[in-house]
């Protein structure tokens, strides 16, 4: 019985192909409601940690547009998705966090993102 060899690098291309796909889908189809409604931007915080996370907060400009829930969450699941994208694993551990800031009229996307990490200075002294 022969092992097939598993080419993961063409794995995760086509993976992060597909992703993007999905994700240019997304865009467009959100671009259009969220203009329709007259908004201009969107801001979503993201965070994770611990192997899990979410949108925190999802705002809109002007601000007295109200932006209906079933749309918050397509947003907030489209900024996880982009930021998981550019950032994957970025929830495992100590985590990461970030802002997604939308301009609408220029469909313009800025994703501020930092990740989280523990630094260790070792030292090992024998027979001083």
């Amino acid at each position: 019985m022969t092992n097939p060899q598993i080419d993961y690098a063409a794995m995760a291309a086509q993976w992060r192909a597909e992703r993007e796909t999905t994700l240019k889908a997304s865009r467009t189809e959100l671009l259009a409601q969220l203009r329709a409604l007259g908004i201009s931007e969107v801001t979503a915080e993201y965070e994770g940690y611990g192997d899990s996370g979410n949108v925190e907060d999802v705002t809109v400009q002007p601000a007295e547009v109200q932006l209906p829930e079933a749309l918050a969450t397509e947003v907030g699941d489209f900024a996880w998705s982009l930021a998981y994208h550019h950032h994957p694993g970025f929830e495992n551990n100590e985590g990461g966090y970030g802002t997604l800031t939308w301009d609408l009229r220029n469909d313009s996307i800025t994703l501020d993102h930092a990740d989280r990490y523990v630094e260790c200075s070792h030292s090992y002294d024998e027979g001083l």
